[in-house]
């Protein structure tokens, strides 16, 4: 028969594996919302280095139309990827939120599993208790017949 720790072993094992998967779900999410935010530091740094150039003298009406226009165009990718940056941090905290909770199921079964093997040793312990103390007490009576 198989005891209530064992039969938990199954359980954990899967929770173990859902933690794990989500653990891994959470670095890819990291990984790509640190990637959102470089591309978003770039933007921000060619807008700058663009900007800068806007003010050197000697440039046509047409080529500082030109250079605005192309600024606006990163102003506008600047605030697309502020958005993806927005998105890609909530669901970077979805998934630490997700993989905290897998982990706490982890550990909730393993706990539960530990107090089951631990009772189940106990159960153990009074059961050979109670053995050597009915072996000792019909060995007594003997014991005491044979002295006198």
């Amino acid at each position: 028969m198989r005891s209530r720790a064992q039969s938990l072993l199954p359980a954990i094992e899967q929770a173990r594996q859902h933690s794990e998967a989500a653990l891994r779900e959470l670095g890819e999410r990291q990984n790509r919302l640190s990637a959102a935010e470089r591309q978003l530091a770039d933007l921000r740094r060619y807008r700058g280095e663009y900007a800068q150039a806007r003010q050197a003298d000697g440039m046509t009406v047409h080529a500082l139309l030109n250079l605005q226009r192309f600024i606006e165009r990163i102003d506008l990718g600047i605030a697309q990827q502020e958005r993806e940056v927005t998105r890609r941090r909530r669901a970077l905290e979805q998934a630490a939120a997700a993989w905290r909770e897998a982990h706490a199921r982890e550990r909730a079964l393993a706990s539960v599993a530990e107090r089951a093997s631990e009772q189940e040793r106990r159960g153990e312990e009074r059961r050979e208790q109670r053995d050597l103390d009915e072996r000792a007490q019909r060995r007594a009576p003997r014991d005491r017949g044979t002295s006198s």
